[in-house]
């Protein structure tokens, strides 16, 4: 019985995990590869690089600035800039490579180095990606290094309280530029 009562809210669980991402949606970085067209003009179709200052250039629209902006974001600003030159642009922006959404892990484990994370990672998931911790690494000292526009913030991680299922707030979801220090 208690079984049954697992199965039946296991899928909840799962099913709104998704709807919440969909609803944060994914914000564009430096180094994504966008894909953009416009329908029934065949010269106003192609892919475009976010450059590293966020901006991004299209033909009779210019330089768009695409920090932090969605999808559907950047795709209402260009078509709100086409409609100076189109009636009714029909406008499909999507994410071709996402190369920008990226996250760093150094110190004491196997590979350390820059991961691309497509497009949410937390902290355990981050230490795997790097191949695991070596036999030197201090795993109850772990540091997260975020850097925002004001200032930069180090959170500690105890990876032996979250590997036992403790304090599992710690094992937050990173944001692209965060470094995960492993002593």
């Amino acid at each position: 019985c208690r079984t049954k009562s697992l199965l039946v809210t296991l899928p909840l669980l799962i099913f709104q995990a998704p709807v919440h991402a969909q609803q944060a949606g994914y914000a564009v970085q430096p180094g994504d590869l966008l894909s953009i067209s416009v329908w029934k003009e065949p010269d106003l179709q192609g892919e475009v690089l976010v450059t590293p200052d966020g901006a991004l250039a299209f033909p009779l629209v210019g330089q768009v600035d695409a920090r932090g902006k969605t999808v559907t974001e950047l795709q209402k600003t260009i078509t709100e800039q086409l409609t100076r030159y189109i009636s009714d642009p029909v406008v499909t922006v999507s994410v071709k490579d996402i190369r920008g959404n990226k996250v760093y892990v150094i110190g004491q484990v196997n590979k350390p180095g820059e991961f691309i994370v497509n497009p949410r990672v937390d902290v355990m998931q981050a230490l795997s990606m790097a191949g695991g911790t070596t036999a030197f690494a201090s795993l109850d000292d772990i540091i997260i290094l975020r850097r925002t526009d004001v200032k930069q913030e180090a959170m500690e991680f105890n990876y032996g309280d979250v590997a036992r299922g403790k304090d599992l707030k710690q094992n937050i979801e990173l944001r692209s530029g965060d470094i995960v220090v492993v002593p």
